[in-house]
Order: C-alpha cells, then structure tokens, then sequence
C-alpha cells in the first residue's frame, strides 16, 4: 500500500507513522531521510540539491521531484511506502501524480489527521526545556513536578523561542494555507481520509488502522 500522512504541526504524525510501520512493512519515507541518503550515495541528483543546501537555498522542485522518484523506485518501497512530508505544494502533489504513473503505481490513501487549532496551540506551545540538562517537559502532557523547576537537577526551565505563542501561530498560519490545496486536490481524487487527531493516542492509531486494514 502506498500511503501519504499529513497534519499540521503538532497534530502527532509522527506518533502515528511509527505505529504505521510496526503494523505494517513498508518504510517511512520522510523528505529529510530522502534528502540525506541522496546526498550520501552521492547521486546527482543529491549533489545538486547539496549544492542549494550549502549556499543556504531552497531546492528546486524538479531536484526534490527527482530524488523522490528515485526513492520510491527503490526496492523496499515496491511494496510499498508511508510518504511523510511531500508533497508540501499543489504543484508537487501533481508530480507525484506523475511519478506514480510512469511507476505503474498509485496512492491508495492519502491520511490527513486534523486536530483543532486551539489544541495545535497548546501542544506546541507546552514545551519547557531545562538550561542544565536539556530535559525537556511539557505543561500538560509531562509537567515538571514543580512549576518552572527541573525534577532531576533543579535547574530552570526555559521556553525555546520556536515554542513562544506568536511563532507557533504563524508556522500554523502558514502550514494552513500550504495544506488547503493539497487537501483539496486529494479530495477530488477521491482518496482523502481525514481523521480526528484530538483524541487519545491509541484510538486516533485504531482509527489509522482501520483504514489501512481496510486497503488491503
């Protein structure tokens, strides 16, 4: 089964590609992972985009395009693959299309785990760090036992600018409006499955499942 996981930030994907791949045996593929491994074989592919990467640039799309046909023609992914961040743009959702064509293949499901903005919020903004150890703690899912307070060595515990309000509200605002497109084309093809993502673990991981069961 060939399967693409989307979700904001915060919405788990993670979580859930972890479970995917313990059920089922196909690779979680995620663009980085593709990204590293190019630029270790020393593609050309992967020298190019290297290339960008060294002089602080974004890669072009038919580089990006080019190292994920590459990767989904690898032997273990004929199988299949969990997709995990591509395609990002409209534009490389219709690549894909494309690669999957020429492979003789296609999507069978494109996961989209939706979690309320509120909730995004909370989650991304919740994280504490310690300045001593870097152990990180978060407010609502793993608090410290005193508030501001390291458990283990007392140190204090600091917000990553990344984490603060206003930033995590602009990457969401921003992950949202490069989403809706994509969504919107996987919709049209019939193949989006969206799934509450605000829930327990185990049951947004049931809910994962039942529909991957369903595929095969």
């Amino acid at each position: 089964m060939n399967i693409i996981l989307m979700g904001l930030p915060g919405a788990g994907k993670g979580t859930q590609a972890s479970e995917i791949v313990k059920k089922f045996p196909i690779p979680h593929i995620s663009t980085g992972d593709m990204f590293r491994k190019a630029i270790k074989d020393q593609t050309e592919l992967g020298k190019e985009a290297k290339s960008y990467m060294d002089r602080g640039e974004l890669v072009p799309d038919e580089v990006t395009v080019g190292i994920v046909k590459e990767r989904l023609s690898e032997d273990d992914a004929k199988k299949g693959f969990l997709l995990d961040g591509f395609p990002r743009t409209l534009e490389q959702a219709e690549a894909l299309s494309k690669i999957m064509k020429e492979l003789d293949r296609k999507i069978d499901a494109v996961i989209n785990i939706e979690v309320p903005e509120e909730e995004l919020m909370n989650r991304l903004t919740g994280r504490r760090i310690c300045e001593v150890c870097g152990t990180t703690y978060h407010l609502v899912f793993n608090p410290p036992k005193v508030d501001g307070v390291c458990d283990l060595d007392g140190g204090k515990l600091y917000q990553r600018e990344d984490d603060n309000p206003e930033t995590v509200a602009k990457r969401l605002e921003v992950n949202v409006k490069q989403s809706k497109p994509i969504i919107e084309y996987y919709d049209k093809e019939g193949i989006l499955q969206n799934i509450d993502g605000s829930g327990d673990i185990e049951k947004v991981t049931d809910s994962v499942i039942d529909i991957l069961d369903n595929l095969k």
